[in-house]
């Protein structure tokens, strides 16, 4: 029975079509960085670069090298979307947008995560098969067809993003409308909808309406009968993030990727002008059918426990943050603080008092005062900045956090040396003073 539904023949439209609008996506982000000047702010200008942890080594390149490896980027998107070596056009990107996303986390984001996770996805799937210029110069691999497992792939991995996103939003915050109402307060000044998006109601109905489309999008969009209404109803919700949040290609990819939900005929009489040559009930079992059982299974067994780590941490996630990241937590909180650094010689014990405005930008600075892993990770730093021959530095914090609506509080233990204690990632760092709930 499982074989039957996962190495079913069927139509290969919507990877096909769905190939095109990915490629053309990406590109447009990549070049948009440069333009923007994203990359300028993010990867040029700051003198020191946030990486995730453990990753280090992966740092900007010097002079014009963060331009030139986004137009790369962005042109290897364009043979994605040509088809045209197609593997390693986007093996390539996927192993580029890794090393960007993992070189700095200052402008994290939870679509950098998924973008990620997409381009190795579609990086081994067939999708060069049909409409492509590597189908045209090698007519031997031209197809029509791909494995059922294929299209439900993509499904699954998003029904995982929507759900997690739906349950974590069911918290007091989001429940009581205070993270609404934090979340529009920066947008007063949007021109025409700045004052309506400040409306008691408009918070209510945005908070009620983003658990309830994450919850059911992905079911509605499988049933027939409310696959048409699922269909306007995210029409309108990604276009009010890209207007409101300005949260760059996401809505529209996440639009893209609705194309696996309409019948596959539909989707090649919109965009291929072909007729669909594949019988539906074909099943061939490849002889690589355990690899690849294997290799999904344990994949899609990381994606379901990966979101749920921080449970098994101590603390409230919303304060300490260990587990936020690569959770699906999406505009959940607002992080302000407020910090101070402090490097002692313990040999001399002489004292300096860390100017952030010598070291960071302003940006960066603003994750430094409120998010302990930036916290330490400049910590680590300093350490090294002051170090010389055998010297014990030891670098001393007083910090205050307040998340969404609370006051500040005290965040990290003054009295702890951050330049001596390692970083835990699966355990909780014992320097986070507990939450003043608990």
């Amino acid at each position: 029975m499982l074989d039957q539904f996962l190495f079913k023949k069927i139509d290969n439209a919507q990877l096909v079509v769905f190939r095109v609008f990915y490629g053309l996506l990406v590109s447009a982000e990549c070049y948009g960085a440069i333009a923007t000047g994203w990359v300028r702010r993010t990867l040029v200008e700051p003198q020191f670069t946030f990486s995730f942890i453990g990753f280090e080594l992966l740092q900007p390149l010097p002079g014009n090298g963060m331009y030139i490896y986004f137009a790369v980027m962005g042109t290897l998107g364009l043979l994605i979307a040509m088809g045209y070596k197609y593997r390693l056009s986007a093996l390539a990107f996927a192993v580029l947008w890794s090393g960007v996303y993992l070189m700095q986390k200052t402008s994290y984001n939870n679509h950098y995560y998924l973008l990620m996770l997409l381009a190795y996805i579609m990086a081994f799937l067939p999708a060069s098969r049909d409409a492509s210029l590597d189908a045209k110069l090698n007519p031997k691999l031209r197809s029509q067809s791909m494995y059922n497992w294929v299209r439900w792939v993509i499904i699954l991995q998003l029904f995982i993003v929507y759900t997690y996103a739906s349950v974590a939003k069911l918290y007091a915050d989001w429940l009581d409308f205070s993270m609404i109402e934090v979340l529009m307060n920066s947008k007063k000044d949007y021109f025409l909808i700045g004052e309506f998006l400040q409306q008691k109601w408009v918070h209510k109905i945005v908070a009620v309406f983003g658990i309830c489309f994450d919850l059911l999008v992905v079911p509605a969009l499988l049933w027939k009968p409310t696959r048409k209404i699922a269909f306007i109803l995210s029409i309108f919700f990604h276009l009010f993030n890209s207007v409101v949040f300005q949260i760059g290609i996401f809505p529209y990819l996440s639009l893209a990727f609705t194309v696996f939900f309409f019948e596959p005929q539909t989707i090649r009489n919109i965009f291929l002008k072909t007729k669909k040559t594949i019988p539906e009930t074909e099943v061939i079992v490849p002889k690589t059918k355990n690899i690849t059982l294997t290799v999904l299974g344990v994949y899609f067994l990381i994606q379901l426990l990966l979101p749920l780590r921080h449970h098994f941490f101590k603390g409230d996630v919303l304060w300490t943050e260990e587990g936020h990241r690569l959770s699906w937590r999406m505009m959940l909180r607002s992080r302000g603080g407020m910090i101070t650094y402090k490097v002692v010689n313990a040999q001399s014990n002489d004292t300096t008092n860390i100017n952030l405005n010598d070291f960071l930008t302003k940006k960066q600075q603003r994750r430094v005062s409120s998010y302990p892993d930036f916290i330490w990770q400049f910590a680590q730093h300093l350490k090294k900045e002051y170090a010389k021959k055998g010297e014990n530095i030891q670098v001393f914090v007083e910090s205050k956090v307040k998340i969404n609506q609370e006051p500040y509080r005290q965040f990290i233990d003054s009295k702890t040396d951050l330049a001596s204690v390692p970083w835990k990632h699966f355990a909780h760092n014992d320097w986070i003073l507990p939450s003043p709930k608990e």
